[in-house]
């Protein structure tokens, strides 16, 4: 037997519990997980309120990803005490995911856990820090160097944002953040950025083009925040774009791009493939450092308090990680 969050639907209304399953109940998979910790993520929010249609079929366990160790395995590539990460791959959608004791998945989503990191350390950075590096990998891709320019982190006091900042930084960016939370100026720039922008000078309808301000930039917002980051890009920059804060939209003009040759990089941390997932991960670990990720900090909170925090999450009053001790 084992605890899990379980969302249901009834009459078309969500609603999710701790319940307590039996190892029969969890799907079918190659690779069977004892789960040390989870966290709360946008998405987990969406779908245990109810707010928007993520979960695809019930019941569901939330949860986009997890750190644990292998408990049984048919996958040659995994071993039983083999500690593992997962992020994404429809988990809390379509197949069940982390916020429970135990799992079973597909071992081609499974990567080793990196050395560096503990498996408390690697929900500390969780997807939404996964997520960051994949941007990072993106804006490298496209020649974004550190002598282009600044980088603007939109978000930049969220998971995705303050992952964003803290590993540019490390990897000799000026980073440019943004954010509509005053109060976290001098967290943001212990973390590495040199200069704060208030996200309300972003967030609202702007002009197809505007100053050239930065090289390239993260955007975990979209709308007109996307829009105007865009506008705002310089010569040949890139804008890797992961997130839809503000809105699904993008209210935006072609000017950027055929007058700048502005590059915007859509990031999906979900179905990417299992070798730029393992880059990602070597990334964080070579550049994130336990004190960057400390001071970034995570609040944890047990499985039994997930489902009210992750209300407090959707309404913005969370700074970066929630990590989940599922055990406790």
């Amino acid at each position: 037997m084992f605890s899990a969050i379980v969302i249901d639907k009834t009459d078309g209304q969500y609603k999710a519990s701790l319940q307590t399953l039996d190892e029969s109940a969890l799907p079918e998979g190659q690779v069977t997980v004892r789960i040390d910790y989870s966290t709360l993520n946008f998405k987990d929010g969406l779908a245990m309120t109810g707010k928007s249609p993520v979960v695809r079929q019930f019941p569901m366990v939330p949860g986009i990803d997890f750190a644990g160790t292998v408990t049984d395995s048919s996958d040659p590539n995994f071993k039983p005490g083999q500690k593992v990460v997962l992020n994404g791959w429809g988990l809390g959608e379509v197949h069940w995911g982390g916020l429970a004791q135990q799992a079973r998945v597909k071992g081609d989503w499974l990567i080793p856990l990196p050395e560096a990191f503990s498996t408390q350390q690697a929900m500390m950075i969780g997807t939404a820090g996964y997520t960051a590096a994949l941007c990072v990998r993106a804006l490298q891709r496209q020649g974004v160097t550190p002598d282009k320019g600044p980088i603007l982190v939109t978000g930049a006091a969220g998971g995705v944002g303050s992952v964003s900042v803290a590993l540019l930084h490390a990897l000799g960016y000026t980073v440019m953040a943004s954010t509509g939370r005053p109060q976290e100026e001098s967290y943001l720039k212990a973390l590495g950025a040199s200069e704060i922008v208030d996200r309300n000078t972003l967030s609202e309808p702007g002009k197809p083009l505007g100053k050239e301000r930065w090289a390239g930039a993260i955007d975990s917002v979209g709308s007109h925040t996307l829009a105007n980051v865009c506008a705002g890009t310089q010569y040949l920059g890139a804008v890797a774009a992961c997130g839809l804060a503000q809105g699904m939209d993008f209210p935006a003009s072609v000017a950027p791009f055929i007058l700048r040759g502005v590059q915007l990089i859509g990031v999906d941390s979900v179905h990417c493939p299992k070798p730029e997932r393992l880059a990602a991960w070597d990334l964080l670990a070579k550049h994130l450092s336990i004190e960057a990720l400390e001071r970034i900090g995570a609040s944890t909170i047990t499985l039994s308090q997930a489902i009210d925090q992750a209300a407090q999450l959707l309404e913005g009053k969370v700074r970066g990680r929630i990590v989940v001790d599922v055990n406790a």
